[in-house]
């Protein structure tokens, strides 16, 4: 039995591949079309994972697409037919959809370029966020487990929570559009003049800087409910007159302005792009993020006393809001949690696809994951290909020297490419598509910011740190294997690695274990050997484009920056 998940006409559009329940591999568009958050159909993904899996078009029995544009469809039509939207855009946009998801196979077909005789799978749409919820839940271990999915929208949903038993999963509530904590937060980071698609982490990062002064007029933007559910004012946002319009169709997702100006009579003037962040602006971050925690917090507590159940899953793209789900465990009555390493749209081919496993076709759970490592890799013999194509130089070493050499050359102060195995999935660095750095040294962040990253200032760097050492410098930290946690650094710690000690103290962290990634695991231990210090500084291997893919990509990021070394695989190569 092989299944496709898909995400597509969506950000970050993805593939993933399942056999006979087993997780053989999942890509995103964006890593191979090399244009951030892709949008569109996810041709090259699909080429991709049946290329890892030995397996043809023809092999796939079953294909998961995470949208449903059929659902709710009357909620939809008669939301545009009331008058607030523009009736001629938005039932233009439903109707388009539609027939993208009805005509799935000559899509796919054309992808491919195959015919579409040749594709015997089965189509079934997937409700976007039931996709998020399985993404989470059918993969996390759990027999039984409370589920939040909560985004910005899909599927005329913004945010579903219930509860899964076995196979099954049951929906508790939602929120419907217009509604949506997702919308708020990305209109007030538009309004802080980050206006890229996907910038809501930035304000999560400069949030530390400020204070919560602003809290209360965000009260009046937004109510939270008794129920879990919330409601925004709509008089400070447009996107329910006009349409959150988004570019679907491929390349960059770009979205329209969300909020109105009523928003900026409230708040004062808004930022502008590479404009001063003044202490004004840091506060209203420090607000945002206070009442994201402030919402989520409410609805899981409800969640909790809906389910009673100890375990949590998290998908949606507030998901990856780090700084609240390192507090969950503190704020609610929860044990454990298990957030979808790609819990943004990403995920939702996973979740597509495990759906139609375990839930259309009941086939028993048989698969937990256990880390982010599902991508392609490259040969040693591709890689040496690689190099020689460049006319470039490199010492090859065995086992365990490669991790002793690049530990040496990250002690000395050098800034390391890390290019290694299967490629992560998901939006994090995870140790096999790397840069890595001393964190010992205070001046580590500024450095890699100018030679390499050129990023905003106030944007922390995460420690990786192996699993069984976090205690002894994270308080309270829990494994997070997937760096979707922020917690305290110990206070005796923090002089230690000030390079990822963010301003609050905290730092963003990733969790490594010898069992699911021992290469890095080994460097970690090396660099302990050499330092006393069992933590590096990791950041994605990238320079303001998608993280590296291929060895080819990797040997051009190391060329054109001031990267002092590149270790591919067991080959090293320096420069000068």
């Amino acid at each position: 039995m092989v299944i496709l998940g898909i995400n597509a006409y969506h950000g970050d559009s993805s593939a993933c591949l399942v056999k006979d329940g087993k997780l053989i591999c999942a890509i995103e568009e964006e890593r191979i079309r090399r244009i951030k958050h892709w949008a569109g159909f996810p041709g090259e993904s699909i080429k991709a994972c049946l290329k890892y899996a030995g397996a043809a078009i023809g092999d796939i029995d079953h294909v998961g697409v995470s949208r449903d544009p059929l659902k709710h469809l009357d909620e939809k039509i008669f939301y545009i037919l009331s008058g607030r939207p523009s009736y001629s855009e938005l039932l233009r946009d439903r109707l388009e959809n539609v027939a993208r998801i009805r005509n799935m196979k000559n899509v796919m077909a054309l992808a491919l370029g195959i015919s579409k005789e040749e594709i015997r799978a089965k189509f079934h749409p997937v409700e976007h966020h039931i996709a998020h919820m399985a993404s989470a839940y059918l993969v996390s271990g759990f027999d039984k487990a409370a589920i939040l999915s909560i985004d910005g929208f899909g599927d005329f949903r913004s945010a579903m929570w219930g509860a899964g038993d076995g196979n099954a999963i049951k929906t508790l509530n939602k929120v419907t559009f217009p509604h949506s904590l997702g919308i708020l937060y990305t209109a007030i980071t538009q309004y802080l003049g980050f206006m890229k698609y996907g910038d809501e982490y930035k304000v999560m990062g400069l949030a530390p800087y400020g204070k919560p002064v602003y809290l209360d007029r965000l009260r009046k933007i937004a109510a939270l409910n008794e129920d879990g559910t919330y409601e925004l004012d709509l008089d400070y946002f447009i996107h329910h007159k006009v349409g959150a319009n988004m570019t679907w169709d491929g390349g960059e997702p770009v979205l329209n302005k969300l909020y109105s100006d009523k928003l900026i009579d409230e708040l004062g003037p808004e930022r502008k792009a590479e404009a001063e962040l003044t202490g004004r602006y840091k506060d209203i971050a420090a607000s945002l993020q206070a009442f994201l925690e402030e919402a989520e917090f409410a609805l899981l507590n409800i969640l909790y006393k809906q389910t009673g159940l100890p375990n949590l899953c998290i998908a949606g793209g507030v998901g990856l809001n780090s700084v609240v789900n390192g507090k969950i465990l503190k704020n609610t009555p929860f044990k454990d949690i298990f957030i979808q390493p790609a819990a943004g749209d990403a995920g939702t081919a996973i979740g597509a696809a495990y759906y139609i496993y375990n839930n259309t076709l009941k086939h028993k759970r048989n698969f937990v994951m256990e880390d982010a490592y599902l991508g392609d890799e490259f040969t040693d013999e591709e890689v040496e290909a690689a190099i020689k194509q460049y006319g470039l130089k490199f010492t090859a070493y065995e086992e365990p020297e490669i991790f002793k050499a690049t530990a040496g050359y990250l002690s000395d102060g050098k800034i390391v490419g890390w290019f290694q195995g299967r490629m992560e999935f998901g939006p994090r660095a995870l140790g096999n598509r790397s840069i890595l750095a001393d964190p010992r040294k205070a001046g580590m962040k500024d450095i890699l910011n100018a030679r390499i990253k050129n990023r905003e200032s106030f944007r922390p760097y995460a420690p990786s740190i192996p699993e069984e050492n976090v205690g002894d410098y994270f308080e309270k930290a829990a494994v997070s294997p997937y760096m979707l946690m922020v917690y305290n650094v110990r206070e005796d710690k923090k002089s230690v690695i000030p390079a990822v000690t963010h301003c609050d103290g905290t730092s963003r962290i990733q969790t490594v274990s010898k069992k699911t990634n021992q290469r890095f695991w080994s460097l970690l231990k090396e660099f302990e050997k050499m330092t006393g210090v069992p933590v590096l500084l990791n950041t994605s291997f990238n320079e303001n484009e998608p993280v590296v893919h291929t060895p080819q990509e990797a040997i051009e990021c190391f060329l054109r920056t001031k990267m002092d070394l590149l270790v591919l695989g067991n080959c090293v190569i320096t420069k000068g």
